[in-house]
């Protein structure tokens, strides 16, 4: 029996592969050739190319009955590139490529998208740059490439967002981006990050009135709530979306939003509703091209048909859905396929079959989930990084432009009351803002080595690595888990390193999360405990921000990494008396003299710079009390005289 379908599998795929691959060429026939127009078409370009419009809109208004017509749009690209009108060509380029992403074709829509990008900027024109960065964007991401999405997303709404009194257009093109960038989580099914970015492009469209924008981003949320289970708050927003779209009147949102409504139905077992819904679709998606969006109508159809025990129904329209996908590379369609192919082979009692396509489903699955988060945390991280640092250096760029100014002006008001007086005190004037100015680039030099001590390549580079092995492993909660206490604490040193001193529970809870990534590549070996007295309250004592860091590291690859067996940390907070803070951190490693021969023989060094830092730290933070601080190192014995530890004395003065 099994073999019997196999058989007429095969059969199927013979018969249908040529007559898809024909209607694929005479697609591309079409699009790339470009025929006669008439000369009504070619009197109206050439008034376009005699006035030259600026706008995407005027572009828009000029040739709307033509934007999806591919000849007229390759005879005015041509038009356009004789007379060097380069906001033409990119508006055309754009155009074109939204096609071949309707058609699907990604690769070729990417092609379009970069020449028009190219264009935007010899035209020195934003609008159109944003624009085709958007397009850039949601071409990478159907294509399932997260990191260029979110790229060419993030590039657009950061330069909308710059613009200074931004145009109407230039305001939907940074919704668009916003709305790009929940995609992008929603594709990573990230629901919780993916959802405010809609509700946020919401608020925004309502602004503008923008009825097409409220269709996309309540369709967008719908789907998000749909894949969370929660299909009541779903159809209403699907609903709403249709709403919205009564005045937009786009088919794509029109086919979507009643694809996710028949979906509902058939988890609500309305079958016949869901397959009324999804039969009227097919003809709407084949006219609009869409091949993405036939496929899941097709793969739906045949779930519908499943759930409903109609397994030869269903059968002939997975294999459709799935013969399209295969064609055109569309690997969570395909995903979907298999795994629905796999049900329906369990239902008919091929249990061989149903195997053989989990499989296939789980690779799909595998690759793409992979791919997906590996490329997201890289990217997420370091632009956090980036965008941190970018806006540290900007803010000292403007308080150094600003000491400039009310130096400029203090010495002309000197000048005025007399040269003899003002030149003296002008020049007295500038050593002290010389020497203050010296004072605070030492300490900001000192803060900013701090911060790169804190987030070294290597703790970096090697936290990401163990969280890629967890989802490697497809350990998924684990993945999550850790990257999430890693992000937090990557925001919390940032946080502190914008700040002189913090709370020391602040800066516990700092430590914690430090430890903890930490001791994934230690597999969970390290026993980490911190121990306060009940006379400390952690909350009103105040330290330098990030100082414990560095002696925590210093124990863990100095005393632990090379220690066999049982290993621990300690750390101690007491307070003897009203005058120091007293914090200990102690360890069973192999003590310093063990450690020093060890790092002789070591190939690779680790340059230890933190606690040089952190020391000097303390004694900047110290000039404002009455008593210094101390740092002793101890080496700690056991009863043979054989190192077992040491331990780190730590005394922070209190007033």
């Amino acid at each position: 029996m099994l073999q019997k379908n196999t058989s007429n599998k095969d059969s199927y795929y013979r018969l249908r592969k040529p007559i898809l691959f024909l209607i694929v060429t005479i697609s591309l026939l079409a699009l790339g050739h470009a025929q006669e127009i008439s000369d009504k078409q070619k009197n109206a370009i050439a008034e376009i190319l005699q006035n030259q419009p600026s706008t995407n809109k005027e572009l828009e208004a000029a040739l709307k009955p033509a934007l999806q017509d591919t000849i007229v749009l390759n005879y005015f690209l041509n038009a356009s590139r004789n007379k060097k009108y380069n906001l033409g060509e990119a508006f055309a380029l754009n155009h074109l490529g939204t096609i071949y992403q309707n058609l699907s074709l990604f690769d070729k829509a990417i092609s379009f998208h970069q020449d028009a990008l190219s264009k935007a900027d010899l035209a020195e024109n934003p609008e159109i740059k944003i624009y085709s960065l958007n397009m850039l964007s949601l071409a990478h991401l159907r294509k399932n490439a997260i990191q260029s999405a979110l790229d060419y997303a993030q590039s657009a709404f950061d330069l909308a967002d710059k613009m200074e009194n931004p145009s109407e257009e230039i305001k939907r093109s940074k919704n668009v981006s916003l709305n790009r960038i929940g995609n992008i989580y929603k594709n990573l099914e990230q629901w919780e990050l993916a959802i405010p970015r809609f509700q946020e492009a919401v608020a925004l469209e309502k602004k503008l009135g923008n009825n097409l924008g409220l269709a996309i981003n309540h369709q967008d949320i719908g789907e998000s709530l749909e894949a969370q289970g929660k299909l009541k708050e779903a159809l209403s927003t699907y609903y709403t979306a249709l709403a919205y779209n009564e005045k937009a009147r786009s088919t794509s949102i029109n086919i979507k939003s009643n694809l996710g409504i028949a979906h509902i139905y058939v988890h609500q077992g309305k079958f016949e509703e869901g397959l009324g819904i999804l039969e009227s679709l097919l003809a709407p998606a084949k006219e609009l091209g869409n091949m993405e969006l036939i496929s899941e109508i097709y793969i739906n159809t045949g779930w519908t048909f499943m759930e409903s025990l109609q397994y030869d129904k269903a059968k002939e329209n997975l294999l459709k859905g799935f013969e399209i996908a295969q064609i055109y590379k569309l690997d969570s369609e395909m995903e979907e396929a298999y795994v629905f192919l796999s049900d329906l082979s369990a239902k008919e009692g091929e249990y061989k079959a149903s195997m053989e396509y989990y499989k296939k489903a789980r690779g799909i699955e595998r690759r793409t989930i992979n791919d997906r988060n590996r490329r997201y945390v890289a990217d997420l991280i370091n632009r956090s990084e980036t965008e941190k640092m970018n806006s540290q250096l900007e803010v000292l760029a403007k308080e150094n432009e600003i000491v400039k100014l009310k130096l400029r002006k203090n010495q002309t008001t000197l000048l005025i009351s007399g040269f003899a007086l003002a030149l003296l005190a002008s020049i007295l004037y500038i050593l002290f803002y010389q020497r203050q100015l010296k004072n605070e680039k030492q300490l900001l030099t000192l803060e900013s080595t701090m911060l790169r001590s804190q987030m070294n390549p290597h703790f970096l580079f090697n936290s990401l690595n163990s969280i890629k092995l967890y989802i490697i492993n497809n350990e998924k909660k684990n993945a999550v888990h850790y990257l999430n206490k890693f992000s937090k604490l990557i925001r919390k040193i940032l946080e502190a390193s914008s700040v002189r001193e913090i709370s020391l529970a602040d800066e516990l809870e700092t430590a914690q999360l430090y430890m903890n990534i930490e001791n994934i590549r230690f597999n969970e070996e390290i026993d980490f405990d911190v121990v306060i007295d009940e006379n400390v309250d952690i909350h009103t004592i105040k330290i330098p921000s990030l100082i414990l860091q560095p002696f925590l590291e210093n124990s863990l690859w100095h005393g632990l990494s090379a220690k066999e067996g049982q290993k621990s940390i300690e750390l101690r907070i007491s307070q003897e008396n009203k005058y120091f803070t007293n914090i200990t951190i102690t360890d069973n490693g192999i003590g310093r003299e063990t450690s020093e021969k060890n790092k002789k023989n070591r190939v690779i060094k680790r340059k230890s710079v933190g606690i040089n830092i952190t020391k000097e730290r303390l004694a900047n933070f110290s000039k404002d009390y009455q008593n210094s601080f101390t740092v002793d190192i101890l080496d700690l014995y056991d009863d043979q005289n054989r190192p077992c530890g040491t331990k780190i004395s730590l005394n922070i003065p209190a007033i």
